[in-house]
């Protein structure tokens, strides 16, 4: 609530009119929210720079957080949680991450609940905003046509007088919960949405970029992958199935996700659990790490083709707590990924098969 309420009004300006000077400069400002960070995204011309920062910095600083933009907000967020309740994606999904992290932040519904959004005061989007938005827990990344020195007044400016430290609930380590549950939610659709995982791998392991190699094998190549070659080439189960590693700050996870008539439901998650216990017990061929290991580096300099992306995985590095030397290394130490570490990694990684399972819709024959 607090990430939707930045940039509708903020100084002098109210909602209407803040929006109004953003549309005259052409600047591009929002702000988004995740489980571990609140975000903003600044765009401007370069001979804009002056006002654009300017108001940047009320947003940052002065946001109004007046009731009436709060009521829009609130009620657009209960609006799209009101209809999530009909989607068995949206329903799979949240049953999934609280059958996962029970009682953990990581367990809660990122956008809040239809119950208690609008309980919640002005006083308490003041006091959270004092507590989140410090200097010890900023990071930036800056791309485009501006100096190192212009930019740092420009942010002292922005930024500067924010308080030097943040004031946080400490979030514990989230171990994943639920391994070999299946939990059906009812929903009268013909198709039932999937969602299945288990615990990942860490980024500060050392077979992590292993595990990276062995979920694009298993689900992470859009048309190469495993899941895909079985579920959807060979059975024409599904039009879509992947997997992925979910790493947060304090929980890391393998998710994966299909959808499927109901009546193949239970054929599908067969598939993808027979997948997943062949990929651990023997690892991949040299041939399926060959392929994957070309794809994922020849694919990475396509994260870097706008200067939005480069500013994201700037970003990234820091709240992973990388260096910038790591964009350097990153391809090598795919390159060294060997058959020997995949077939670990895909132990670590898949161990005994077991899946938390999350199903949405009427599957038969579960």
């Amino acid at each position: 609530l607090l990430g939707g309420l930045l940039d509708e009004g903020a100084g002098p300006y109210d909602s209407g009119a803040f929006h109004e000077a953003m549309d005259d400069l052409a600047v591009h400002l929002h702000f988004s929210v995740d489980r571990d960070h609140l975000a903003g995204h600044f765009q401007t011309l370069t001979r804009n720079l002056d006002p654009a920062f300017e108001l940047m910095r009320l947003a940052v600083n002065e946001a109004r957080l007046e009731q009436g933009p709060i009521d829009r907000v609130v009620s657009q967020l209960v609006a799209s949680l009101k209809r999530e309740l009909k989607d068995p994606d949206a329903v799979a999904s949240r049953t999934f991450r609280a059958a996962a992290f029970p009682g953990h932040a990581y367990g809660r519904a990122a956008r809040g609940e239809i119950e208690t959004l609008p309980k919640i005061s002005r006083e308490n989007l003041v006091d959270m905003r004092a507590k989140m938005m410090a200097r010890d827990n900023l990071a930036i990344a800056a791309v485009g046509a501006i100096d190192a020195a212009t930019l740092a007044a420009k942010l002292d400016e922005v930024f500067g007088a924010l308080p030097a430290h943040a004031s946080l609930l400490t979030v514990p380590p989230a171990a994943m919960s639920g391994v070999g549950a299946r939990i059906i939610t009812d929903i009268d659709v013909p198709q039932a949405t999937i969602r299945f995982g288990r615990p990942g791998v860490e980024r500060d392991d050392p077979d992590f970029m292993a595990a990276v190699v062995v979920n694009h094998i298993l689900g992470g190549g859009a048309f190469t992958a495993r899941l895909f070659r079985e579920v959807r080439e060979k059975r024409g189960l599904a039009y879509s199935v992947y997997s992925h590693l979910q790493n947060y700050d304090h929980a890391a996870m393998l998710v994966g996700a299909t959808s499927t008539k109901n009546e193949r439901a239970a054929e599908s998650l067969a598939v993808i659990e027979e997948q997943i216990a062949d990929l651990a017990a023997r690892g991949p061929t040299e041939e399926e790490l060959a392929k994957a290991r070309k794809f994922l580096i020849g694919s990475y300099a396509l994260r870097f083709d706008t200067s939005t992306k480069i500013a994201g995985n700037l970003m990234q590095l820091q709240l992973e707590g990388r260096p910038t030397a790591y964009l350097d290394q990153r391809n090598k130490l795919v390159a060294a990924v060997d058959l020997d570490a995949a077939k670990r990694a895909a132990k670590k990684l898949l161990g005994d098969g077991k899946l938390l399972v999350a199903l949405a819709g009427r599957p038969t024959g579960m």
